[in-house]
């Protein structure tokens, strides 16, 4: 993958569990800053707006 440009969620919390996306035209990347293995999820726009809209239905 090349270089991305990484923004930390503005919903994160103190410490080091933190979710960071980047983003192209056809791709949503997603990792996570306490994960060793900065494994990376990679997703569509489409798909990640879908989950998006269902987190935001699902009551706390």
């Amino acid at each position: 993958m090349p270089a991305s440009t990484w923004q930390k969620s503005s919903y994160c919390a103190q410490g080091e569990a933190c979710l960071h996306i980047a983003t192209t035209p056809k791709t949503v990347h997603l990792t996570e800053s306490g994960d060793p293995t900065q494994a990376i999820l990679s997703t569509s726009p489409a798909t990640f707006s879908a989950l998006l809209r269902t987190l935001k239905k699902t009551p706390e």
